[in-house]
């Protein structure tokens, strides 16, 4: 299901709508970044679309756009937060069975520390 920002009931509508305050890290018209609550790296700021997507898997060729303005914003926060060239991970969990809590597209930028490759526990 999709939501205007204003009906939108995710913590991150909220966020949007400047109802519960965030570390902004980067805001442009079409994307917002900001640090998460709950760091699971050095560095760990979420990158959500003003647009509501519940997750990747609701994306259709009509969202092409905006997930093109998340991943260029992905690039800026990593240059914002001085780990483009140390390298970054870039994650979204898509759906209930990928761990996917809150239903508003958003992917996780990790970095400050070497990640290693292994991505599940």
């Amino acid at each position: 299901m999709r939501h205007t920002l204003q009906d939108n009931p995710t913590v991150f509508g909220k966020i949007l709508r400047k109802e519960i305050p965030a570390d902004i890290v980067y805001e442009n018209d079409h994307v917002l970044a900001f640090h998460t609550i709950e760091p699971q790296a050095p560095v760990h700021v979420l990158i959500i679309p003003k647009q509501h997507i519940a997750g990747l898997q609701d994306a259709t060729d009509a969202d092409a756009a905006t997930l093109g303005h998340l991943l260029a914003a992905a690039n800026q926060v990593a240059k914002i937060m001085d780990v483009q060239q140390s390298g970054y991970r870039l994650i979204t969990n898509a759906g209930k069975d990928a761990g996917q809590e809150v239903f508003h597209l958003h992917f996780h930028l990790l970095a400050g520390k070497p990640l290693g490759a292994k991505i599940v526990g």
